[in-house]
């Protein structure tokens, strides 16, 4: 049921929706809620008889597992180039270790430049459809990724794969804002996510197994890892079609009533007030404006984020390409540096979920995330202070174990701190799109002459973690700061100078709008 603190009087009779919307002309279902929930009289109270945890379930249900499912496939399809480079593509391909790790880099170059317009498209186009469609296309580029013949071949294939990867994780995420609350967000997150860990355990099995057709129709057991990942997402895609939700207000699965509650919420999340009679309403802007999404690169706290998405996303890249080269430089054969990654990655699976609920829970993220990172100083401090296998292993162990949490915390955070659907779409896609360079950075990190301590890779991470921390604690003073200066404004009615429509415009810059630290 609705919270007991935001609801005054449960027992309140329920108006009835479409006896007071009847007379209205509204074209359809999308029209009809968003008349109800911006109805004056339309308050939380008009929800009480609710359930807002089977609500919840409900939609945990029906999203999560299939956007987990293919955010698994992503990060398999991105990162088994690792998975083949141990098993022989590089000797194969006759390409130097410069040449495989450009290979790694251009990618991202891709990969970034698409983001942005890949989450703009995402709601203008529907999920259901957008999402399939892009999985098809990288599952094709994968597929063909097994059949090249030289360092060429492979460079350009990777650029491909890069721009057909481009919307799916930053489109994901965004897609779970449309459903859920800020205060409850980062659980799902990282619910999706941790299916790129348990990808990097998967990869690890799936290519021993593969390996095994080496030779097969004349073909590398490496090639079979590509062509054979391709064509599993290009089927999970056709399934996908159908399957998928598009938005809250269409949802088959939800009753008219629940629609509007789910929609409700959203709309007037974040703000100090929220929907209160003698108070402003402030909705959320949903409408496309291009001045939305030059807010995103204009705003100052996305830029900074960045830096605290870098501390992660460097050390998290270096760990999923080069985990199992690590592992076989320290002395152990290809099919046991397969195995050993498994535990690493199941272990920060259910690390990632454990610490999102609680983040939730206490409606936290930036101490989470400075913790997560202090954690990876640790593991790599392991890493580049000692020579024995065993202790190496730990360290990459712990550091697995912070990143894997400290991502969807990183990602949640900023989020919840972007008002606006298209500001958010725009503004979440530039943070992982421009992020994600660090992981062109990471990809040259971690060079061959440099096996096996890989002291400067190891210490590279270290200098981003340590960028990450200072960033993210400029993030909490700031915060800090301007919630105390609009609360102070409030407190004095500064809010009555600004109709509804302002407030809403400004979104995150409102004086009603608190961020979360």
């Amino acid at each position: 049921m609705a919270s007991s603190d935001e609801v005054s009087n449960p027992a309140k009779t329920d108006v009835d929706h479409r006896e007071h919307y009847g007379e209205k002309e509204v074209h359809n279902e999308v029209d009809l809620i968003e008349a109800v929930v911006t109805a004056p009289e339309t308050t939380l109270e008009s929800f009480a008889d609710l359930d807002e945890k089977k609500i919840l379930r409900k939609m945990d249900i029906r999203l999560i597992p299939m956007l987990a499912i293919l955010y698994l496939l992503s990060f398999l399809d991105r990162g088994n180039i690792g998975n083949a480079k141990i098993e022989g593509l590089q000797e194969d391909l006759m390409m130097s270790s410069d040449e495989y790790n450009w290979c790694l880099t251009v990618f991202f170059f891709t990969y970034a430049a698409f983001e942005v317009p890949s989450n703009l498209l995402l709601k203008k186009l529907r999920p259901s459809r957008w999402l399939p469609l892009i999985m098809v296309a990288w599952g094709t580029v994968m597929t063909l990724m097994g059949i090249v013949r030289s360092f060429h071949g492979l460079l350009i294939t990777r650029l491909f794969l890069g721009v057909t990867e481009a919307g799916l994780y930053p489109g994901c995420a965004y897609y779970l804002t449309m459903w859920y609350c800020r205060h409850e967000i980062q659980l799902r997150q990282a619910m999706f996510f941790s299916a790129a860990s348990i990808a990097g355990a998967f990869s690890g099995l799936l290519a021993f197994a593969i390996a095994k057709m080496d030779g097969i129709g004349n073909l590398e057991g490496w090639r079979w890892i590509f062509i054979l990942e391709g064509l599993a997402t290009i089927l999970i895609a056709s399934i996908a079609f159908f399957v998928l939700y598009d938005f809250p207000e269409t949802a088959s699965f939800l009753t008219e009533k629940e629609r509007e509650f789910v929609v409700f919420r959203l709309k007037y999340q974040g703000q100090f007030h929220g929907k209160e009679p003698g108070h402003p309403q402030v909705a959320q802007a949903e409408d496309f404006d291009w001045k939305y999404v030059l807010a995103a690169f204009k705003d100052w706290q996305i830029w900074v984020n960045i830096f605290v998405y870098w501390g992660v996303v460097c050390p998290l890249y270096g760990i999923s390409l080069f985990l199992p080269t690590i592992i076989r430089n320290l002395g152990y054969s290809s099919s046991t540096a397969q195995l050993m990654t498994v535990p690493i990655y199941i272990t920060a699976a259910i690390l990632a979920v454990l610490f999102a609920f609680i983040s939730d829970r206490v409606g936290k993220r930036s101490p989470f995330v400075i913790v997560f990172l202090l954690t990876m100083i640790v593991g790599f401090s392991m890493c580049i202070s000692s020579t024995n296998p065993r202790v190496v292993y730990g360290g990459v162990f712990v550091v697995a174990c912070a990143i894997y949490p400290a991502f969807p915390g990183v990602v949640t955070w900023l989020s919840n701190n972007l008002a606006g659907s298209y500001k958010r779409s725009a503004g979440m896609a530039i943070q992982i799109g421009v992020g994600n360079l660090g992981g062109a950075i990471a990809s040259n990190f971690y060079r061959q002459k440099d096996s096996p301590r890989y002291i400067l890779g190891h210490g590279l991470e270290l200098g981003f973690i340590g960028a990450g921390i200072v960033a993210a604690f400029i993030l909490v003073a700031a915060y800090a700061t301007i919630n105390k200066k609009r609360h102070r404004i409030i407190q004095e009615g500064g809010e009555a100078q600004f109709t509804a429509e302002e407030l809403s415009a400004k979104g995150d810059r409102a004086v009603t709008f608190r961020y979360m630290i």
